[in-house]
């Protein structure tokens, strides 16, 4: 779908909503068509679904999705409204032979040029990287070698249906998120934070939305334990500092 970095204004909205529910919806008519359906669908989905939460954690079967949250900005139901919408239009479809997963996926992170991970990487490098915010919201992420992973586990066990929790099973503070990449990049200083009146500043001269690092996503993957995955990389400090090392390879000619 169209990315959602990015100023949500109405182009972009339509944009954002059309190129995820749209063609989601298109998909599950082909598939219902189909004299040969495929035995499974896979679609994407977003643990942006869930609620604002510091306080305790997200899983699918007890979970609260978001939209009613009474701390969080009202645009902030934007995001819950396509991601509830893109599911509403995956598993309206007739599919009876076909097995559908949707995949509530956090932030991948891989040393991949231009990837979430490459720029708050990015932070860290230009002596930016302290906390966002408050620092105390939550991010849930995955490391991308984990996450191709759990998507081999989905394909090989067939009682594994609906909405499944991509994610790593420890989700941390963005503090720590941002303590635990500056000390594998190993940089002794502190990391100048960014309230939230500059993130505000920055995300309109970004052209993108304080959401993306405000909002708590504080996510676990039930599911995915409870059929038996097993993480190779299940907290943030270990992923973060092989995260480092494979950029440090990919991008030396950046190294500062």
């Amino acid at each position: 779908g169209r990315s959602v970095n990015c100023r949500y204004n109405a182009a972009n909205r339509r944009e954002i909503k059309n190129s995820r529910i749209i063609s989601t919806g298109l998909i599950g008519q082909a598939i219902a068509q189909a004299s040969h359906p495929p035995p499974l669908w896979m679609n994407a989905s977003t643990a942006t679904i869930y609620c604002h939460s510091l306080d305790r954690p997200m899983d699918e079967p007890t979970g609260e999705l978001g939209g009613n949250e009474p701390d969080a900005p009202s645009k902030w139901r934007f995001s819950i409204d396509v991601a509830t919408g893109w599911e509403r239009a995956f598993f309206a479809a007739e599919t009876p032979k076909t097995r559908r997963v949707a995949l509530r996926s956090a932030m991948t992170m891989s040393p991949d040029m231009g990837g979430v991970f490459d720029a708050y990487l990015r932070l860290v490098r230009w002596g930016l990287g302290g906390a966002s915010g408050s620092g105390k919201q939550y991010i849930s992420w995955i490391h991308d070698v984990d996450f191709i992973r759990a998507i081999e586990f989905l394909i090989a066990h067939d009682d594994l249906t609906g909405p499944v929790n991509v994610s790593s099973p420890l989700p941390v503070t963005n503090r720590e998120f941002m303590s635990c990449l500056r000390h594998c990049w190993c940089t002794s200083y502190v990391g100048i934070p960014a309230p939230s009146w500059m993130l505000s500043i920055g995300a309109v001269l970004l052209r993108t939305e304080t959401e993306l690092v405000l909002k708590s996503r504080r996510v676990v993957p039930r599911r995915l334990l409870d059929a038996g995955f097993e993480f190779h990389f299940p907290n943030w400090r270990g992923a973060c500092c092989d995260l480092v090392q494979r950029w440090r390879e990919l991008h030396s000619d950046q190294t500062a």
